[in-house]
């Protein structure tokens, strides 16, 4: 770990609790809005069994899932002081467990979808508090214009808006707690609901107490569905930052569900319809009158601010997933100095039509609560597997990690049997999103494999002579002073057999330098080194460069910096070795070429090789071009086509006739 990562998650300061609360836990901290409406229900009578039971499955999956398993133990486990799903997966792929690649992809995927559907619940929720005042109003464009707001401001960054971020939340969960202590006053007999015992009695009750019966986990799970985020934005907050703001948010969480638990039970016997027929929601009707339009406004705020995160946190789950071979390239800008911090086009607006696809749907935030939730607790369990093969990893005794699994994988399969109930209620929507999402990330993953292994590499030493020979023919046009090629060979003494083929035979090629430069992603976030190995005596270079999962890939300006730092050092001469332009000290030409692979109709596949290969490559059209996802100027690229030959056929046998 570098030493400021280090730094970053062994202190802690009052700036960094800040931007933990502002960054971090929007998703989480916006909950109450939803929770204990879609828990008591609209049209079911109120009864204390069934709201003390409610908020004592809240206080506990609160206790067991975010704060055990997500603050103490699985901030434990950093890739370099990043996490994350993919920074987790990086970190076990290094047990050689093939399969692993499985829990990665579909919960990397899942917590994608979960990105559709946070913004729309969390703003619903908050701009349908105006109906206490305006009963027949329409939210539906109010929500779609603040989400196109929310979208279009993305490309601009968040750094100016982020300093607003931290004050809103902190003034958000001091009123979530205030409000909490302001109802708990008038009914402390809410406090008993901490023992455990009133949780299981409503999971066990008859449909007299409670009509869901034990698929009310699928609701009380609502609360919890931000804890992933807690993990996957480590890298912007820190460990110890993270577990000390949790304290102050955990605190007031419960004191606003127990508030409402309190609020509900002195109305025990008539329904949240009856109590507030144009905006029945226990948050808003536990506020006195006239503080509900401050809480609106407020509420919105932290609504836009949990949708903010969510946004940023999939610009970077793409990122990492690009660079893990499990994503098409798409093109990244970076909008701020501030490290880490980048804009996805695509996503971006992939991810507002899907969130108005949402909001047009289902309408109604009561609605949605159906489909949130199913997704999430898919990416919870994969990251639980991991994490048990991250334990094996570290060498914990297995007396320790396996009853603590077993008890995270029996907690979440509840909350998934209970969540899959909500799949034809509006479940299905996220899960064929996740589902989506999975088959692009596979396809792409399997078909980069089947290309590796069909990639033919051959030795250097077997044709340096021809290549020196080549580059002072005089009889053959020059091609380029310096020609670069990309290379994905991984030995500094091999080179795919189709560059070789581009050089000699395709078109021979001659220059006076040629350069193979390849890129190697590595499995912690943040690094950028090269090493330069001098081939052929001024005649053939090759330059690696070790990038971090999460560093910008610009070859165009890393490959400058590199030769510039070579000439200084008198290890290359790139001046024009045309004999004017060498007298004026004119700097030679640097022509780079990509091949570009199409699939040969020579190709013997099988039937599920032919589905992945040409799907590959129809994503691969919609994707961003070899030299846009390198950082090339394209002034100075050229692309060749090669033919992709999976199983080529056997020899045919023909006869000659006279």
């Amino acid at each position: 770990m570098s030493a400021s990562n280090q730094n970053l998650h062994s202190k802690w300061t009052i700036g960094g609790l800040l931007v933990s609360l502002g960054i971090i836990y929007g998703d989480i901290g916006t909950s109450p809005l939803y929770v204990m409406k879609a828990i008591i229900g609209l049209n079911f009578a109120i009864n204390s069994d069934l709201v003390l039971g409610g908020v004592s499955l809240v206080f506990w999956t609160l206790t067991l899932q975010t704060t055990i398993k997500y603050v103490l133990l699985t901030l434990s486990a950093d890739n370099h002081g990043e996490g994350g799903i993919f920074a987790l997966y990086a970190l076990v792929k290094r047990t050689k467990i093939k399969w692993l690649i499985v829990p990665a992809i579909i919960g990397g995927s899942a917590l994608l979808a979960d990105g559709i559907i946070t913004p729309p619940i969390s703003v619903s929720s908050a701009v349908e508090g105006v109906k206490a005042f305006y009963p027949e109003l329409n939210t539906v464009p109010i929500v779609i214009g603040i989400l196109f707001v929310l979208f279009t401001i993305q490309q601009f960054g968040t750094k100016l808006v982020g300093k607003f971020f931290s004050p809103v939340m902190l003034v958000w969960f001091a009123m979530l707690g205030i409000l909490g202590v302001y109802q708990i006053t008038e009914n402390f007999e809410v406090l008993k609901a901490i023992n455990p015992y009133y949780a299981y009695h409503l999971l066990v009750a008859d449909e007299g107490i409670n009509p869901e019966g034990f698929f009310v986990l699928g609701f009380v799970f609502l609360c919890t569905t931000g804890a992933e985020a807690l993990y996957s934005d480590m890298g912007h907050c820190g460990r110890k930052n993270i577990r000390i703001s949790w304290i102050f948010v955990k605190i007031t969480l419960l004191l606003n569900y127990f508030g409402q638990a309190a609020y509900l039970m002195q109305h025990e016997g008539v329904t949240l319809n009856s109590l507030g027929q144009s905006n029945p929601n226990p948050f808003y009707l536990s506020m006195p009158e006239w503080f509900q339009p401050f809480g609106i406004v407020i509420a919105t705020l932290a609504a836009v601010i949990a949708s903010q995160a969510l946004i940023s946190g999939s610009f970077t789950l793409i990122n990492e997933a690009m660079r893990l071979n499990f994503w098409p390239k798409v093109k990244i800008k970076y909008p701020t100095e501030l490290k880490g911090q980048m804009y996805i086009p695509s996503i971006n607006w992939l991810l507002f039509f899907g969130c108005v696809g949402i909001v047009l749907h289902f309408k109604e935030s009561s609605k949605m609560e159906h489909a949130y939730g199913l997704a999430i607790i898919l990416c919870m369990i994969m990251t639980t597997i991991l994490l048990n093969y991250y334990l094996i990893m570290k060498r914990v005794k297995w007396y320790f990690y396996v009853p603590l699994i077993a008890i995270y994988i029996v907690i979440e399969f509840s909350f998934l049997a209970a969540n899959i109930t909500k799949f034809s209620e509006g479940g299905y929507v996220t899960l064929i999103i996740a589902v989506a999402l999975i088959l692009v990330m596979g396809i792409w993953f399997r078909a980069k494999k089947i290309s590796k292994n069909y990639t033919k590499m051959v030795k250097i030493d077997d044709y340096k002579k021809v290549l020196q020979e080549l580059s002072t023919d005089l009889s053959i046009p020059k091609y380029a002073t310096h020609l670069v090629y990309m290379t994905n060979a991984g030995r500094v003494d091999e080179i795919e057999e189709k560059v070789l083929y581009s050089i000699l035979q395709k078109r021979p090629k001659r220059a006076d330098l040629y350069w193979f430069i390849h890129v190697n992603i590595l499995n912690e976030p943040y690094k950028t080194e090269y090493k330069v190995t001098e081939i052929i005596k001024d005649d053939l270079i090759r330059v690696d460069f070790n990038l971090g999962f999460r560093e910008p890939t610009k070859i165009n300006i890393m490959f400058k910096e590199v030769v510039k730092n070579m000439v200084k050092n008198g290890e290359v001469d790139i001046t024009s070795r045309y004999e004017s332009l060498n007298r004026n000290n004119i700097i030679g030409d640097f022509k780079f070429v990509l091949s570009e692979k199409f699939l040969s109709n020579d190709s013997d596949m099988l039937w599920y090789e032919k589905i992945i290969m040409n799907s590959y490559f129809l994503i691969k059209k919609l994707s961003l071009s070899e030299e846009g996802a390198f950082g090339l100027d394209s002034s100075s690229v050229k692309i060749e086509k090669f033919p992709m030959v999976l199983h080529p056929p056997e020899s045919i046998c023909m006869k000659r006739i006279e």
